[in-house]
């Protein structure tokens, strides 16, 4: 099959350090910013029914990070339009953190990434809460 065949829906996932949930993972684990990860006005929602954008959306993942835990995401399902593609991740991050507190978060996120003229994908919406 022709590489360039776009007739097959294609997003590289789990496994794969391009795929947009291991180079979320690899930012965060670093403990460096995020920003690279979204679109310009991408929206966040940190907190069910409160989307955010711009410094305050690098602000959430910032608190994340403040943690000093590592995040592990495994990707469930791509299913992709052109260069859109809706993802299913499953996430959690737990352990001790920095201030000596018990952390055990958890989730499905719900993300919509899109592949830019780069051919990186870039998150639009990043719903680490799922269907909340």
């Amino acid at each position: 099959m022709n590489s360039h065949d776009t007739s097959v829906p294609r997003v590289v996932l789990a496994g794969d350090p391009d795929s947009p949930a291991a180079q979320f993972v690899a930012a965060m684990n670093a403990g460096g910013s995020t920003a690279h990860l979204y679109e310009e006005d991408a929206v966040l929602v940190p907190v069910p029914g409160h989307p955010v954008t711009g410094e305050a959306r690098l602000a959430a993942n910032r608190h994340l990070q403040s943690f000093g835990l590592p995040i592990e995401a495994r990707p469930r399902h791509a299913y992709v339009a052109g260069d859109i593609a809706l993802l299913i991740v499953d996430w959690s991050m737990r352990g001790t953190a920095r201030d000596g507190s018990e952390v055990d978060l958890s989730g499905t996120a719900t993300d919509v990434v899109r592949r830019g003229a780069d051919g990186r994908w870039r998150y639009v919406i990043d719903n680490p809460h799922g269907s909340t």
